[in-house]
């Protein structure tokens, strides 16, 4: 099974860019995606951003990974 994490470009440089995830930053190679610009929503699979995904799906999915955190805890 795959898990893929949704994170925002904040900074690109080449073929890789700094997304922030969940409240962590983190290098991810963009280059198997086209026109990856600033603030865009991607989903990262081991160290590469595998999708571009829009703003709303990408919240709703940190959500529940946030729902999941809170059931752990418990």
């Amino acid at each position: 099974m795959c898990l893929g994490i949704p994170g925002k470009v904040i900074k690109i440089e080449d073929r890789n860019s700094l997304i922030e995830a969940m409240g962590v930053s983190r290098n991810v190679n963009i280059e198997l995606l086209k026109d990856v610009q600033l603030g865009d929503y991607v989903l990262v699979h081991a160290g590469c951003a595998i999708a571009k995904i829009d703003e709303e799906e990408a919240l709703q999915t940190i959500e529940l990974f946030k729902e999941l955190q809170e059931l752990d805890h418990d």
